[in-house]
């Protein structure tokens, strides 16, 4: 993804979240609503996720040291798990318990009756705003994809942390409309409570889809089915390598990918010619691929018996070559 593009909505995202906050805040000050203290501390735990995001694409810029010596890549990960138990905690959970407590002491609101109402709706420009910016730096990077696959396969974080933020945020100030609106009409603060209570299962249920995505990433993924066939076709795509015995592929951070791989080598007859070679197979893979920056080659040689009695059967990339199909120092 373009760290500039997730950056811009990152810091779209945090100005929106600062002035909806303090919006959001003073009118509660003056009604008491419960849907606008829940969604004032959503917009708070919005702001700081902002700024956790920010925060982690700044440190993950680190360089490599002895005690880390693939760097910080990772570090966006961490910090968008992080926001993830922040919306969990702080947003979610503190709206449920708003909502129980206001549905079992219901207040009507009966001062300054409209004021949420209009801090709400100028809440929604302001959010709506943000997740245009969003939607318009994820759709550069997005490509053909749908936006829920875009969602589970992005490897860079911080857009599809932003825009589940701020859809969510939109869905919340709706139901914050609309309890706020059903106790204005009918003077029941219930209705206030349901407000508060639906926008807390609204970040819950965010909260533990952003947790499951992150985690994944966190564990490490590897590249995707095109990004594969693609590094395969350039390790093959010269006489330098037979075939590909097996390999595997993980990103270090979003933007660095790291290829190991053991292949088949023809004989040669210097150590000279082999290291030429395998240079010659790491620069199409980074051609092919430009974030494979990180590429561990092991030559070996195939066994010509155990290659006939296989041609036919075994594909040209495997995970799973028995040690008997493999000669060489590597085996």
């Amino acid at each position: 993804m373009s760290a500039n593009g997730g950056t811009r909505a990152i810091v779209a995202a945090l100005a929106a979240n600062i002035g909806i906050a303090i919006t959001k805040f003073v009118a509660f000050l003056l009604t008491g609503s419960s849907s606008m203290l829940a969604e004032a501390i959503h917009s708070v735990a919005d702001s700081g996720n902002q700024g956790l995001l920010l925060l982690g694409g700044r440190r993950a810029k680190r360089e490599a040291t002895p005690q880390h010596p693939f760097g910080y890549g990772r570090e966006r990960y961490i910090y968008a798990f992080i926001v993830a138990i922040v919306l969990f905690s702080l947003g979610g959970l503190f709206a449920l318990y708003e909502g129980y407590h206001k549905f079992s002491h219901p207040v009507p609101i009966t001062s300054w009756q409209w004021v949420p109402v209009g801090v709400l709706v100028a809440a929604i420009l302001m959010e709506g705003f943000s997740f245009r910016t969003a939607i318009k730096e994820s759709n550069l990077i997005r490509g053909r994809q749908s936006w829920v696959r875009f969602i589970r396969r992005a490897k860079a974080p911080e857009l599809p942390v932003v825009l589940l933020e701020d859809f969510g945020a939109l869905v919340g100030l709706v139901f914050a409309l609309f309890g706020v609106g059903m106790t204005l009409a009918t003077g029941n603060g219930k209705w206030d409570a349901l407000g508060t209570a639906m926008i807390g299962v609204l970040l819950v249920t965010i909260a533990i889809i952003l947790a499951v995505e992150t985690k994944s990433l966190l564990l490490g993924e590897g590249a995707e089915p095109k990004d594969v066939a693609a590094i395969e076709r350039a390790v093959a795509g010269g006489p330098e390598v037979e075939r590909i015995i097996h390999m595997k592929t993980l990103y270090l951070g979003p933007e660095e990918l790291m290829v190991a791989a053991k292949i088949a080598v023809p004989p040669c007859e210097t150590a000279e010619e082999l290291a030429r070679g395998i240079n010659a197979v790491e620069a199409r893979i980074r051609s092919a691929v430009p974030i494979a920056r990180v590429i561990y080659l092991e030559p070996d040689i195939y066994r010509a018996a155990a290659d006939r009695a296989g041609a036919e059967s075994e594909p040209a990339v495997r995970s799973d070559a028995r040690p008997d199909e493999v000669a060489g120092p590597g085996s």
